[in-house]
C-alpha cells in the first residue's frame, strides 16, 4: 500500500547519452541488452520504453520496496538518494542503508530528488511517479532520466481509479523476482540477481514445506482504524494466501487494499488476524500494539475469535506490498499457523 495514507525545478545537466523514449507497449515489463550504445539496457516497462545507456551511479529509489531490492544486490555505493518508509529497512541491510542519503521518510519533492543528480530512478508504485507523487515519468524525461516502475504494480492491476487499484489477475511472486532480475541487469550485476532470486525461492520452498492450511481463514489489515484498509483477493497478501493454501475472508474484492467497516469484519470472523506493524506516523493504528489494543477492547471485534484466542500475526508493511519482503511475510505466517495448530 502506498498512497500516503493517513504516504520549475533548476535544470540538471546530465550525460546526453541518457534516454527515455515513451511509446505505446504492452503493460508489462522486460529488459534487453541492446539500444543506444555499448552496455545499454531496454525496458518495456508498464507501458513505456525506457533505455539506460550505461550502468547507473546516482540512483535514487522512491519507494522501500525497491530501496530493499538495490541494497540486497550491493548497489548501495551507486545510490544517491532514498524516500517513502513505511518501516525499518531489512534486517541484514542496515549497514549498507546507512550509506544512502534519505531524501524523505515519506514523498520528496521533486526538486528534492533532481537535486541529488540522479541518472536513473526507481519506484514501487505508479502513484509515486504520477501526478500527486514525487512526478509524472515524463518530468523525469524531459531531462534525461530513466525511469523503472515496478512491473508488480502496473501487470494485471487496473490504476486509474481512486485507492490503490485493483487487481485484474492475481498477483504472484514471479513479478518480484523479474523486477529482481530486470534491476540488476540495468546495474549490470545480472549474477547477483540470480543469486538472489535463488535465496528467495529457497526461502519459500522452506517455510511452505507439509503446509496444508485450506481450512483457515485469514485477514489482512495493513492500516486506519477508523476505516480500515483489509487486503483484498490478489495482491501480496494473497500470494501469502495461496502459497499456504489458506483463505482471505475478502478474497472476494479485486481492490488492492478495500475500505471495510468493522461489523463486516467481525461478521467473516476470521481464524487468524495478520495486522501490519508501521512505524510510519501517517495514519491512526500503525503499529501493532495500538491495533491490537483496538480490537480487544472495541465491543464489535474483542468477541471474534482471533482476538479472543490472540492469533495475531505482525508482519511489516513491506512484508504486506510485492516486494522481496513478502517472502518475510510467507515465513512468519507459515511460523503462526504452525504455532496455532492450523498448519493441516
Amino acid at each position: 500500500m502506498h498512497v500516503s495514507r493517513p504516504a520549475r525545478c533548476s535544470v540538471l545537466l546530465l550525460t546526453g547519452s541518457l534516454l527515455l523514449a515513451a511509446c505505446g507497449s504492452d503493460s508489462g515489463s522486460s529488459a534487453k541488452s541492446g539500444g543506444s550504445g555499448a552496455g545499454a539496457v531496454t525496458f518495456d516497462n508498464c507501458g513505456q520504453k525506457v533505455t539506460v545507456a550505461a550502468p547507473p551511479k546516482r540512483a535514487v529509489s522512491l519507494n522501500q520496496g525497491t530501496t530493499e531490492i538495490l541494497l540486497s544486490l550491493g548497489l548501495a555505493d551507486r545510490m544517491a538518494g532514498t524516500a517513502t518508509w513505511t518501516d525499518p529497512v531489512m534486517k541484514g541491510l542496515e549497514k549498507a542503508n546507512a550509506e544512502v542519503p534519505r531524501l524523505a521518510d515519506n514523498q520528496p519533492s521533486f526538486e528534492k530528488v533532481l537535486a541529488t543528480e540522479p541518472d536513473f530512478v526507481a519506484s514501487s508504485f505508479t502513484s509515486t511517479l504520477d501526478k500527486g507523487g514525487v512526478a509524472p515519468r515524463e518530468k523525469f524525461e524531459e531531462l534525461g532520466v530513466p525511469t523503472y516502475l515496478s512491473p508488480a504494480d502496473c501487470e494485471g492491476k487496473d490504476n486509474s481509479g481512486d485507492g490503490d487499484g485493483s487487481r485484474t489477475k492475481p498477483l504472484d511472486m514471479e513479478t518480484v523476482y523479474r523486477e529482481v532480475r530486470e534491476l540488476a541487469r540495468v546495474f549490470g550485476v545480472e549474477e547477483r540477481g540470480e543469486q538472489l532470486v535463488d535465496r528467495l525461492k529457497s526461502r519459500v520452498t522452506k517455510a511452505t514445506s507439509g503446509i496444508r492450511a485450506g481450512n483457515t481463514t485469514v485477514l489482512y489489515w495493513f492500516a486506519n482504524q477508523e476505516s480500515p484498509y483489509m487486503a483484498g483477493c490478489c495482491g501480496a497478501p494473497g500470494i501469502i494466501s495461496n502459497v499456504l493454501g489458506a483463505k482471505n475472508v475478502f478474497d472476494d474484492s479485486t481492490q488492492e487494499w478495500p475500505q471495510i467497516n468493522w461489523e463486516t469484519v467481525a461478521d467473516r470472523d476470521p481464524d487468524v488476524l495478520v495486522i501490519g506493524d508501521l512505524t510510519r506516523k501517517s495514519q491512526t493504528a500503525e503499529s501493532a500494539a495500538k491495533k491490537i489494543a483496538f480490537l480487544e477492547s472495541n465491543p464489535v471485534t474483542k468477541n471474534m475469535k482471533a482476538v479472543k484466542e490472540k492469533r495475531y500475526v505482525l508482519l511489516s508493511g513491506q512484508a504486506m506490498n510485492p516486494t522481496i519482503r513478502t517472502v518475510e511475510g510467507v515465513e512468519k505466517v507459515a511460523a503462526a499457523l504452525r504455532a496455532y495448530g492450523l498448519a493441516g
